[in-house]
């Protein structure tokens, strides 16, 4: 890899986050019963009409703006292929006028990656082959189809070829992603295909400026798919290219056993035979409509993290952690009801793993944080009553109540800690000779004995006391 220079670019397909389908009142509304959320328009069936969806396009125009694009006038057209999950047999999307151009993403780490283009389209329903291997057409004996998703309104925002690395395509995505979800413009879970990603690969000599041929890896849902994907691809390059040979321009598939294969030759603009699509007009947003949409933009990842560095006190990773958690509107909204940064900080990294946790109140969790430092409960306790929190929407002092939690007289914790150094003589000898590890011997018995109650930082204290 040391004379070669990876080449990648993205187009990620999103889901917006509308009620209804891009063209049709039908509901947009993943896990439904198969084939329940279709009208006409969704099957292509004769005589229905396609009626633009005014939300979808605000999203869009949102997502662009937030990935500083330009807003211009865009038409839909025809974009002809067969597959059996598109029953017009053509995709209504948007082809050499987009709604969005010319943007870019700047990466935590300071690199930018230019956006061509994001474009509105149509998704394809859902083809389950059976019998198969892996759910794939090949040895399968049957297929179903799910029209619920077709037509479910797409924005498919294209990357520049500026990406150099598999770890920098992964932070690309984590970055669109966070911006997504901080947008409210899909709810962008790769595990559930709303979030797709695509990866066009290619490598050249370090030094060069030359685009050589690239392969195309399709739908790539996860993170680690990704950068693996990636990884590998550029490695069957540099192999091919080393032995004399080249590759193809191809689109491939990513499989589970680290490898990419085969799906077909790639595709040309030509061969999908775009043209205007005739059931619908110009799409012209005005500058009333598009500035409206400025003024009402929340705030973004990137002031986030400059936001949380200066407020918290936290690096610039932790502060990426946070974000792309979702949870940074949280610990800045807990920092504003005068939490402690660090506590804050801590329970965002370690203890709020459960769903809901980025809807928790942030006052609710300042409240939490308060009593932790004033010292009405322990920090274990803190961990239980957060989870808790998140569930229910209670405050902490209700549910310490409930359950009990009452901070320990300090004279009954130090009879405690005496107990448990004198059940653990040979571990008492260590510790006092400096060997601070067996500290936690110590530690785990006085929590044992007060069911979880103690303060481990008071308990702490007590034995560094004892040893003098």
């Amino acid at each position: 890899m040391s004379e070669w220079e990876i080449v990648v670019g993205l187009e990620v397909h999103v889901e917006l986050a509308t009620e209804t389908k891009l063209f049709s009142h039908a509901p947009n509304q993943f896990g439904d019963d198969p084939n329940t959320n279709i009208t006409p328009v969704c099957l292509g069936l004769p005589g229905s009409l396609p009626v633009l969806n005014r939300r979808a396009v605000e999203l869009a125009m949102t997502i662009g703006i937030a990935l500083g694009c330009e807003i211009q006038p865009s038409v839909f057209h025809r974009k002809n292929y067969f597959y059996p999950d598109m029953p017009k047999d053509y995709q209504v999307s948007q082809y050499d006028q987009p709604i969005c151009i010319d943007g870019a993403l700047t990466l935590p780490n300071g690199t930018e990656i230019g956006v061509e283009r994001a474009h509105l389209e149509e998704d394809a329903g859902k083809t389950t082959h059976l019998g198969g291997e892996d759910g794939r057409i090949h040895g399968a004996s049957e297929a179903l189809v799910d029209y619920n998703r077709a037509g479910v309104p797409l924005l498919e925002i294209v990357s520049r070829p500026d990406i150099r690395s598999a770890e920098d395509a992964r932070a690309y995505v984590e970055e669109l992603r966070s911006i997504l979800l901080a947008t409210e413009a899909s709810e962008a879970r790769l595990e559930e295909g709303s979030m797709r990603v695509d990866a066009n690969v290619s490598v050249r000599p370090i030094g060069s400026s030359d685009l050589r041929t690239r392969c195309e890896i399709k739908n790539l849902n996860s993170l680690r798919s990704l950068q693996r994907a990636i990884t590998y691809e550029a490695q069957r390059h540099i192999q091919l290219y080393e032995s004399g040979d080249a590759p193809d321009q191809e689109t491939r598939h990513w499989a589970e056993d680290g490898k990419t294969y085969t799906l077909r030759s790639k595709e040309e603009a030509n061969d999908y035979r775009y043209f205007p699509e005739p059931d619908l007009v110009l799409l012209d947003p005005d500058d009333v409509w598009i500035e409206r949409i400025v003024s009402s933009m929340p705030e973004l990842p990137s002031q986030q993290r400059e936001r949380l560095t200066a407020l918290a006190g936290v690096d610039l990773e932790t502060a990426a952690s946070i974000v792309n958690r979702g949870l940074s509107r949280l610990v800045l909204g807990a920092l504003d009801h005068g939490a402690d940064a660090t506590r804050a900080t801590n329970h965002a990294l370690q203890n709020l793993t459960v769903s809901g946790a980025s809807d928790l109140d942030p006052k609710l969790f300042a409240g939490l944080i308060e009593m932790e430092t004033s010292g009405l409960i322990t920090a274990t306790q803190a961990k239980t009553i957060l989870v808790e929190m998140v569930e229910t929407g209670q405050e902490a002092a209700s549910i310490a109540a409930n359950r009990g939690f009452e901070s320990m007289d300090s004279s009954e914790l130090e009879k405690i800690v005496d107990a448990a150094i004198a059940d653990n003589q040979e571990a008492w000898s260590k510790f006092c000779a400096g060997e601070e590890k067996v500290q936690g011997v110590f530690v785990g018995a006085v929590m044992k004995a007060t069911s979880g109650q103690a303060d481990g930082k008071a308990v702490s204290a007590i034995l560094r006391a004892r040893r003098g």
